[in-house]
């Protein structure tokens, strides 16, 4: 007769075949686990993406809007009794973090550190969620004009002060 030690052996199970079960499932567990890193790591990545266009963005249009500021002071400037009449050309970039934005000139601007009785540039970017306000100063009146960047021309006469051309 003969014995075995403790376990019965039934047709399809071996004694030591959870070794290779066990060598499979960590394969799958590291397989599993690297594949919700990387894509954690993807998602973060492209947030702060995002974040750094949209502030690259603001940037870029915080100064292009101080150039226009100052040149529409400076036409404002130039125009007098004598002749009211001033065009000014400014070639300013098309685009902004692969963005286009339009150009506004407002009247009585309620933004972030403005007083609602300032005169403003208003400067939105298209694919990034930015606007700009930028101040200036002048008593003329500003016309209803919106324009897209690029080639701005600013045209200052008797009606008051408008802006034309853009992404020239």
């Amino acid at each position: 007769m003969t014995r075995t030690r403790g376990t019965e052996h039934s047709l399809g199970t071996n004694p030591g075949s959870d070794r290779g079960m066990s060598i499979a499932v960590t394969h799958v567990l590291t397989i599993g686990i690297t594949t919700i890193l990387i894509a954690m790591l993807l998602t973060s990545a492209g947030g702060l993406l995002e974040t750094e266009t949209d502030r690259s963005a603001e940037r870029s249009l915080e100064t292009i809007g101080e150039r226009i500021a100052g040149e529409v002071e400076s036409a404002d400037q130039l125009a007098d009794e004598d002749d009211p009449d001033v065009t000014i050309t400014a070639a300013h970039p098309r685009t902004v973090a692969n963005s286009g934005y339009t150009v506004a000139l407002r009247e009585n601007c309620e933004a972030p550190l403005l007083d609602g009785e300032t005169d403003c540039v208003e400067l939105t970017a298209s694919n990034a969620d930015t606007v700009v306000h930028v101040p200036f100063t002048t008593d003329r009146e500003l016309g209803d004009t919106e324009v897209a960047g690029g080639t701005i021309e600013i045209e200052v006469d008797d009606d008051g002060i408008t802006l034309t051309g853009g992404n020239r």
